[in-house]
């Protein structure tokens, strides 16, 4: 909403294409199903910019242990966003992933637990764009991890000239 609101403001023309959302792209290639009969019967899906002066955040609802918690945008709040849902009745031991550069040969995949999410979001080796998933279906994430980053193709022409160097 807010890059259309910009475009608008800028008077610059655009289209809106739908497509999936970042959740299920990112679940999918994470081997993380948003729902599961056995682990969670629902999905909310929030921003984690956590603006708590103008609209505090519903941590009591977004606490439920049968729901699962797609949270955009919530790296830099990690710490804020796992207080507020432990403070709120989350169990510190929730699964979390972190899924970094989703669908993509970059993907790297951050899994722990709520309890650790600030730790998690710290990794120095978390790229943006990412995506945090938390709920007990993060718990099948091994079992149902299908997606494996294909190797980047090599270009062979600088391999060309690096061996024509060695070479001399």
């Amino acid at each position: 909403g807010e890059e259309l609101q910009t475009l608008v403001s800028a008077g610059v023309a655009f289209e809106v294409v739908p497509g999936i959302t970042a959740a299920s792209g990112t679940s999918a290639y994470a081997g993380i199903p948003l729902t599961h009969r056995d682990h969670a019967q629902g999905v909310t899906f929030i921003t984690g910019h956590c603006q708590l002066a103008s609209r505090p955040m519903d941590w009591q609802g977004y606490a439920n242990p049968n729901n699962t918690l797609v949270v955009y945008m919530g790296i830099l709040n990690a710490d804020v966003i796992s207080n507020g849902l432990i403070n709120a009745g989350r169990s510190a031991s929730t699964p979390v992933a972190i899924v970094s550069k989703a669908t993509t040969q970059d993907q790297q995949q951050f899994i722990g637990t709520l309890g650790e999410l600030g730790q998690l979001a710290a990794d120095p080796a978390l790229q943006m764009p990412a995506l945090m998933i938390i709920g007990e279906v993060v718990s099948l994430a091994d079992s149902l991890n299908w997606f494996e980053p294909k190797p980047k193709p090599i270009d062979n022409n600088v391999n060309q000239t690096n061996i024509k160097q060695n070479a001399l």
